[in-house]
Formats: C-alpha cells, structure tokens, sequence
C-alpha cells in the first residue's frame, strides 16, 4: 500500500495537468471491463483523463435492463449514452479471467454467495474448454453475450438504431498485453 500512497502524494503537486478537468468531461466511448485488477482500460487505451467513461463490473457482466429496480451499472450506461452522449461502446473480456472461468468450469460458488448470484446474470453459461486457463473462448462468447444485453437497454437500443452508437467487442490477452477485436463479418476475434 505504500508505494500507492507515496505516488498519490506526488500526483497532486501537478495541477496545471488536471485544471482543464474541472470544466467537465467528454469522453467518447463507455469502455465496460472486469474489475480485474491486470485490467487496466486506460493503459491498454492509451487514454487520458476525461477520454474513457468506464465501468468496471466482476466478469464485465451487464445485467439486464429492468426499470423496475435499477443498477448502478444501468444508471453507468444510461448517464453514458444519454448525458454524455458517447459514440461507442466497448465490452472488452480478458484472459485469465476469474469469474468467466468459474461459469465456464461450473464451479461451485456456496462459498460466495454475492458472487454466485452476480455470476448467475451472466446467463446463458459461457461455452468454452474448461481445462483452458485462459478461458479464450469462453470469454470471448461472453464478451457477446454482454453486448447483446447492451442493445436491451433502450437508450442504446435507440442510439445504435439511429446510427449514433457503435457497439465493440474486445479480448484483451493479459499475459501478452494483445488486444483483439470481433468482426461481425467473419464473427472472429482478430488483432486490432
């Protein structure tokens, strides 16, 4: 935690560097990843502060839009699309991942439960190899999956139709820091 601390003390010292933040922000993508902690959106995006509006959710799940009992992660996409006006959205799964490998493996969650039943909005149950530590294609057909929940939601499901909102689907690699992309034309996986 030390070392933490230490740098936060030192990034105030620069404020000519964060001034212009006070004057609200304008990112253009909703970048939607797994609170993993090898996962780190703006590293991987290259972007500054204010560029990327993010959600971080165990499993990068995107639970299903009711407006019945709102999420925080629906209030995240709604504010997003709606207020900030972003022009994409990228739900980007990665390797190694934790909570996709549990569902792929079907283990036993008992222990756990407020992860059990996080997990269980991620429905249907990923396909992939159990045996793969990287659960490749598991998280990539749950990375889909999620984008699929994203067009149930009706401010995207409005944008995307007025040409206004492009949805991404992404697999980052974190053992070799390579991103891929979906093409919906070949439905594959390919580097960016």
């Amino acid at each position: 935690m030390q070392p933490l601390i230490d740098y936060a003390r030192t990034f105030g010292r620069r404020p000519e560097e964060f001034a212009r933040l006070a004057e609200g922000q304008s990112p253009q993508v909703l970048f939607i990843t797994c609170s993993d902690s090898r996962v780190v959106p703006a590293l991987i995006t290259g972007a500054r502060p204010g560029e990327l509006f993010e959600l971080r959710t165990a499993g990068n799940i995107v639970p299903p839009h009711t407006s019945e009992h709102p999420t925080s992660e629906a209030a995240t996409i709604e504010y997003a699309v709606e207020v900030l006006g972003v022009r994409d959205i990228v739900v980007c799964g990665h390797s190694h991942c934790g909570a996709v490998g549990a569902l792929v493996r079907g283990d036993d969650l008992t222990a756990v439960p407020a992860v059990r039943d996080w997990l269980a909005h991620a429905a249907p149950r990923p396909a992939g190899a159990a045996e793969d530590p990287e659960v490749a294609e598991g998280v990539q057909c749950h990375a889909l999956t999620q984008l699929l929940r994203l067009r149930s939601y009706p401010c995207v499901e409005r944008r995307t139709a007025e040409g206004t909102l492009t949805l991404h689907a992404w697999y980052y690699e974190v053992h070799t820091g390579a991103v891929r992309a979906h093409r919906p034309d070949t439905d594959t996986f390919e580097a960016l």
